[in-house]
């Protein structure tokens, strides 16, 4: 619940200083010229904002604890592992985090290659071998190295952006059909109503586009570990995640986690089957 209030209040912010900008800036709601500056601010503002703010909301939301200065020897060979493969991949050291979860589970997140977050669950730490972990953080560490928040930050904001646009056009034909294109100040019922219907149903497709454009990140992020540790300890890891829990990851944390949720439509389902990411290691 704590996860969901901050998600839900951190892109309420988001949305409010944004539409207090436009307000001031005189940009009409009504106008295609405005309705694109709308939909672009928003599609694009929003998804760098959370972007910026992704470290931030993911150490909030799941407790994480930084490891500043390792207290056992599970935490210096985690900072240790971590360091090395950064180095290989050719990126700043991330920060290192623990998060306390019984899931077997670890994401990266962060605005950058070299300002990005690693975090592993106590769950992964006592349910996996060290080879195995291993795999994961190399994983974790590929989705930095690749870019992989950034890249999917623009592809939200670009989906974003189509949605918001031609939803707000939609409402716009609807809302003069219904009400006769008769001239109102400010924007009526009928066209705010119809908006967010539009915007719900594109949105619901658009998550599809988005999601399979992860699950790609995804093969990438596996390919990327196998190069920093080798195949086998990353299909292994693989392998034993075929008994995890499902995961209680969101967002960009789900989108750049180790596992996501098993119960999910493939075309929405952020990661590919674990079947097919074993056998494309093969």
């Amino acid at each position: 619940m704590k996860r969901v209030l901050l998600f839900l209040a951190t892109n309420l912010a988001i949305m409010v200083v944004l539409s207090i900008v436009l307000s001031v800036l005189g940009v009409s709601s009504r106008s295609y010229a405005g309705i694109l500056t709308i939909a672009v601010f928003f599609g694009f503002g929003g998804a760098f904002i959370s972007l910026y703010l992704s470290k931030w909301v993911a150490k909030k939301s799941t407790g994480a604890y930084v490891i500043e200065q390792p207290r056992n020897e599970t935490e210096h060979w985690l900072v240790s592992t971590v360091s090395e493969q950064a180095q290989k991949a050719g990126i700043k050291m991330p920060e290192v985090a623990i998060y306390n979860s019984p899931e077997v589970n670890a994401f990266a997140t962060g605005p950058s290659k070299n300002n990005s977050l690693v975090a592993v669950s106590t769950g992964l730490l006592a349910g996996m071998s060290q080879s195995e972990a291993e795999a994961v953080l190399a994983h974790e560490v590929s989705h930095v190295a690749n870019g992989d928040m950034v890249t999917l930050t623009l592809i939200q904001g670009v989906v974003n952006t189509f949605v918001i646009f031609i939803s707000k056009v939609l409402a716009n034909i609807v809302d003069g059909f219904l009400n006769g294109d008769e001239e109102s100040e400010g924007v009526s019922w009928t066209y705010m109503i119809f908006d967010i219907i539009f915007q719900i149903l594109f949105g619901f497709l658009a998550s599809m586009i988005v999601a399979y454009f992860s699950r790609k990140r995804e093969y990438a992020a596996d390919k990327g570990a196998a190069d920093l540790v080798g195949a086998h300890k990353m299909k292994a890891a693989l392998e034993r995640l075929r008994s995890n829990k499902d995961s209680q990851l969101e967002g960009s944390m789900m989108a750049f986690g180790i596992a996501s949720g098993k119960n999910v439509m493939d075309l929405f389902a952020s990661h590919p089957p674990l079947e097919q990411r074993i056998a494309a290691l093969s």
